[in-house]
Order: structure tokens, then sequence, then C-alpha cells
């Protein structure tokens, strides 16, 4: 209950002013003249005057209210590290019983984890939104318990009360981190491109821990080279791309001896690899109506640098024209097959056939070439079937089939055989064409034998048409017909040949999308997609190594001939590596290495203007455990061994009365008494 007297004025307060004016003015002239009884007159002026402000007095039934303490208690990832989360429940444990124990105190408890995406700890975040739903009037103390790394300090409240901060974690705690600070997103592959790359340690680190450490470089999961690299400073780190599309260099360090964590060990960079400018060597050993469908293929395309020759005047030819006035170029075959092979990443051998312009000294050089990474596509004619036929050169040793020396020349619709339809070059090439499967006809088919390699299409009798091999580190195709410049034509409706004539020199490119077993990746948010490409038709599955090491085996399902995948949600983001046994993936979920892993050593830094601000104090939970008292407002909050919290004294008001201080007459008896008091005063006088 309070008591307290307020006024509700009969007149206005101007009106008390002048009035409170003349009243001063008229003991003013009192005193002037030395009249006696001015006292009284004026006491009867001031309760006339306490009249007319009419005083009453109030009284207030008050329920009293009790005071609140805030805890916010950090559960975001790198609360997970070391003994922390047990550290964080003991201390909240010791909170609870603290705050339990004393009278008039309410505890509320708010919990805060890892933000959504990559977003870290947003501990004044879920701090603002627990304060405002607590009276400000009733708030005697905020506790943080966290290690003091959060990533939305702008968003800091001011609380009218103490906030503290229990941290967790040790003094002695260190912690290794790889930091890739320059990645280009794009790279032209046979170009060298730098990486910058840095090595920082945080925290306490052991005076014999050596100042370099060994970083596993790999590329696209394949086997690591490990190198030395200096802690502390930047790296410069020259890499070469091995392949056009996206390469996935993946960079790791091992687990320093008595490290905190090494979820920050480890980064994924994706560069996608593109080609300045394809150079291809088309060799066409006569007119014919396809030659030009391959030329426009490699034309329309602004990256390729096209060499073309065609052999118009083969050396048997005598028609005594002297030489000086043909207008031909010669056809430089010591440049082109011997000193500058190397520089051509595809060579397309047209309709050719052996006339003794290109000697078996150049065709040995060609299939060296192959071995050693090149590309050959032969696009056979007629005579690949007679005994002018590349194929009784050396380059017999690198082709994946025998001409049988039989040309068919009955038309047929080409077909992609069951092999074909898991082959990427050919899979979905019914697609790929307005026509479905139902393409136009071709007119001729070289016969031949099928030794090796995989036959992804075929002809009539289901005899070999186009027959793709690997042959050392390079690639051979060898297509058997030359009537493919039909389906351009649109003949009987044509068909896919752009799509397939394109599909077929990028498999030979190596791009890695048209590769025949290929275990690849993909995230959208924490969904990871994984696809598996493979010629044989058995059951797959694939091992998924989590951030935190945890394995997870996902069987896949054949979703298309050759195609087998799986969805899987990811528990949480960073870096995640699949295995099937025969092939590898790595892949990032945002990061490789989380925000909250960026700095993982407890600090107070960041926390410490708040702190101020409220008189609050920071406490290392493995140090002490600290006592929680009661302190007057704006007094010193935190000492050696205690916390204090600010009682509040809030309360709600159940009702309130107001009566008259005196009664009205009872002020005129009061005001008359005086005045006539003066006037007799001043009579005697």
């Amino acid at each position: 209950m309070s008591n307290a007297v307020v006024f509700d004025p009969i007149l206005s307060l101007v009106v008390l002013a002048v009035l409170a004016g003349l009243l001063l003015a008229v003991i003013g002239f009192a005193l002037w003249r030395g009249l006696s009884g001015w006292s009284l007159r004026a006491l009867a002026g001031l309760v006339l005057l306490a009249a007319l402000a009419n005083p009453s007095l109030q009284r207030e039934d008050r329920t009293p209210l009790s005071d609140i303490v805030v805890v916010v208690v950090d559960d975001s990832a790198s609360q997970r590290l070391s003994d922390r989360t047990d550290q964080t429940a003991a201390a909240l444990e010791r909170v609870e019983a603290q705050i339990a124990a004393m009278d008039n105190t309410d505890l509320r408890v708010v919990r805060v984890g890892d933000a959504e995406g990559d977003g870290g700890t947003l501990l004044m975040g879920a701090l603002t939104e627990a304060l405002a739903e607590v009276p400000e009037a009733r708030l005697a103390g905020v506790i943080l318990l966290s290690d003091g790394q959060l990533h939305d300090i702008g968003r800091a409240p001011t609380p009218p009360a103490p906030v503290h901060l229990l941290m967790s974690g040790r003094a002695r705690d260190w912690d290794r981190r790889l930091v890739v600070k320059n990645a280009p997103a794009f790279a032209i592959l046979g170009e060298e491109l730098t990486l910058t790359l840095r090595i920082e340690d945080q925290g306490a680190v052991p005076a014999d821990q050596p100042g370099s450490a060994e970083l596993a470089i790999s590329i696209d999961g394949e086997e690591p080279t490990v190198v030395t690299v200096p802690v502390g400073r930047d790296i410069a780190l020259p890499v070469n791309l091995p392949h056009g599309g996206m390469n996935v260099l993946h960079f790791a360090l091992p687990l320093a001896e008595g490290e905190l964590t090494d979820r920050n060990n480890e980064a994924v960079v994706q560069i996608n690899g593109v080609r300045d400018r394809l150079r291809v060597l088309l060799v066409s050993g006569e007119p014919h109506p396809g030659e030009r469908t391959w030329r426009n293929l490699l034309k329309s395309d602004s990256s390729v640098d096209l060499v073309h020759f065609t052999i118009l005047r083969p050396p048997e030819k005598q028609d005594g024209v002297p030489v000086t006035e043909l207008s031909l170029i010669a056809f430089p075959t010591r440049e082109l097959f011997l000193e500058k092979i190397e520089e051509f990443d595809l060579i397309i051998f047209d309709r050719y056939k052996r006339r003794g312009i290109l000697p078996l000294t150049y065709l040995d050089n060609v299939r060296d070439y192959v071995e050693q990474g090149g590309a050959v596509l032969i696009a056979a004619g007629p005579d690949f079937a007679t005994a002018n036929s590349l194929y009784r050169s050396p380059l017999a040793d690198i082709l994946p089939a025998e001409p049988t020396a039989r040309v068919i020349e009955d038309g047929f619709k080409p077909q992609v055989s069951e092999l074909g339809h898991r082959h990427p070059v050919t899979d979905g090439l019914d697609r790929a064409s307005d026509a479905g499967a139902d393409w136009g006809r071709w007119f001729r088919l070289i016969d031949m034998t099928a030794s090796r390699g995989q036959t992804v299409m075929t002809g009539p009798d289901e005899r070999p048409l186009l027959v793709l091999d690997r042959v050392g580190e390079g690639r051979v195709a060898l297509l058997g017909s030359d009537h493919a410049w039909l389906w351009s034509r649109g003949f009987e409706g044509g068909g896919p040949q752009l799509e397939l004539l394109r599909r077929l020199a990028h498999w030979m490119m190596k791009e890695p999308e048209l590769e025949e077993e290929a275990l690849t990746a993909s995230a959208e948010g924490q969904v990871l997609t994984v696809t598996r490409r493979s010629l044989e038709d058995t059951p797959r599955e694939v091992e998924i190594t989590g951030p935190d090491g945890t394995v997870v085996t996902v069987p896949l399902e054949e979703v298309s001939p050759g195609r087998f995948s799986a969805v899987w949600g990811a528990p949480e983001i960073g870096l995640y590596r699949l295995t099937d046994g025969e092939l590898d993936a790595v892949v990032a979920l945002g990061p490789s290495a989380p925000r909250e892993f960026e700095r993982t050593i407890a600090d107070s830094a960041l926390l410490q203007p708040v702190i101020d601000a409220g008189n609050g104090g920071v406490h290392r939970i493995e140090d002490t455990s600290p006592g929680i008292r009661r302190v007057r407002a704006g007094r010193v909050a935190s000492g050696r061994g205690w916390i204090g919290i600010t009682p509040r004294e809030a309360y709600v008001t159940a009702d309130v009365s107001i009566i008259p201080l005196a009664p009205p007459w009872l002020f005129l008896l009061l005001a008359s008494t005086l005045l006539v008091g003066a006037w007799l005063r001043e009579g005697r006088r």
C-alpha cells in the first residue's frame, strides 16, 4: 500500500497563480506599512489558496512483481568443441540453483543454435527478442553462457541491468585454420593460375609447434599431393587445371596434436576450366558432301581454331599441269604431324586413305600422340575397307575395330545400342531430335568387327557404327559411315547430327560431364544430390563422410540408363567426402569451414562494450563458479567470485482510492478564524 497527496484545482492554474501574486502583494504592503496582523492575514490567504487547490489523499493497493533474470545459452557449433557443452551445462545448472534460492526472482532461459545457412551465432538477436518479452521494469540482469564468438554484435541491445558473460573454453586452447584468400571462378586451360592460401594459428599455440605444416592438395578426388608450407604467411600456390569444366580442388591439413578442431583445416575451391582456343586439325581425303558438315560444325564455335586441309591433288595424279601454275597450298605434313602435332587438341581424318602423302613415320607419330593424351576421330569412307585403309598403318594399334573389306550400301536407320543408352555420348539422343528415335536413313556402312572399346551406335543387323575407346592417356572414335551429313540436310526427317558430333568432340576433349564413369555431387542449401554415371548396371551405393566424421551409406537408384542418383538432406554445412569404392568426390555445403569455425578460441572482446555498459563482468567457467548477489542500480555488479543483479522492486496497482484531505467548511472556518485574529490584533494596537 502507498499513500500520496494529489491536487485537483477547482480553478485553473493561471487563476491560482494570479491569486498567489495578489496575496504576495498584500503581504508586501502590510510589511511596508508595519501592520501587526500581516502574518495572520498571510496564513488565511494560504489556507484559501490550499482550499482552491483541492488537496486529496491518494491511496494505492500494490501487488509486488518478481524480478526477472534472462540467461542466454549458446548452443552453436563452436560450443560443441572440446568439453564446452559440459562446461555450459554445469554453469547453467548452478545459475538455476542460485536463482531458485533467491526470493522474488524468476529465471528465463533462451537457447541459441546455429543460424540458417552460414549465419553463424546470432546471440544478440536472440537476446533482443528475449528482452522484448520481458518488462523493462522487471529486468534484474542478463547472463550469457557462451564462448564469446558471435556474428551479430551490431544488433546488441542496451539492457537497463547488468550483463555478465560466463565464458566456456579453456585458456590453453589453440587451433589451426586454413584460409583461401584468393581463388578465381574461371581459369584458362594450359595457363598457370595462382591461388593465395594462408595457415593461421590461434590461441595458446605450444612453443614446440613447428612453423610449417603439410598441405595435401587433390583435384577431383584424385590421389593428393603433399607439400610443406609455412604457417602465418600468405602462400602463392601455382595450379594448372587438368581438364575443362568444373575442377574441384581440395586442400587439407592434418590435425595437429592438441589442436581444438580440424573442421577449419580443409577448404574446397571450384574452378571452371575453359579452353582459350580449341585447336582442331581436320584432314579430308577428298571433297565430298559431308566435308562441309564437319567444317560448319567446327567453325560455328568461336572457341575452335580450325586447321582444315583437303587432298585435291594426290601425288599419283599426272595431268601435265606445271606445279608453278597450280593455285594449291602444299600440305605441310612435316610441320603438322611431326613438329606441331602436340599443339592440336583433336585430329579428324575425314574419308582419308593412304596415298603416300603421310609416310608411315608420321602415322606412327599420330599413334604416339594419342597414347600420350591426344584425340583422333576417324570418319570412315569406302576406302577404309580397302588396302589403302588407315587400318593398314601404325594406327591399327589404336583403332578399336577392324574393317572386313565389305561396304554395305543399303538404306538403314542408325540405332543407339544397349550400351549406348548408358554412354553419355549417345544417351538421350532421341530427346535431342524432334522426331525422337525415328531418324532418317543412311546409305553406307563400312562393315567392321569391334575388337575393343564401346560400340554405342549400330547399323543393320547390329553391326558397329560408332565405336569409342581409350588408348593410353588419349581417346579414339571410329565412325563407320560418311553419311552423317544426310541428317543435317533433313533427309527423311534428319536426326541429331550436330548434337552427336558435338558430344563426340567434347568426349574426346575429356569434358567431365561426358565421362562414362563419374561420381558427382551438387548442393542446394543443405540438400545434396549425388549422381553416379556408369556403363554397368549393378546396384550402387555411396558412403558420405560428414564434417564431424560420421559416415552414412546412401543407396543410389537408377533414374535412367547408366545414371544412378540419390537426394540426401545433410545435417549441417561443411565439407563432405563421397566414395563408392571406385571413385571419390568432395563437395562443400556452404563454405567448407563455416563461420562458426573461423574463430574457435573463446574470447570476450566482442561482448566487452555491452558488458561494460551495465557494469557487468566476465568469468571463465573453468576458473570459478561465481555466486549471484543483489546490488543497487548503478553500482559495480561484478567482483572476484561473484556477479550481481539489480532488484527492480516492480509492482502492479490493484486498487486506487482518493479522499479529500479536509472538508471545505474546515478550510473556511480556519481562514475566518485567522482573519478575525488579525483584526483583533490590529484593533488592540
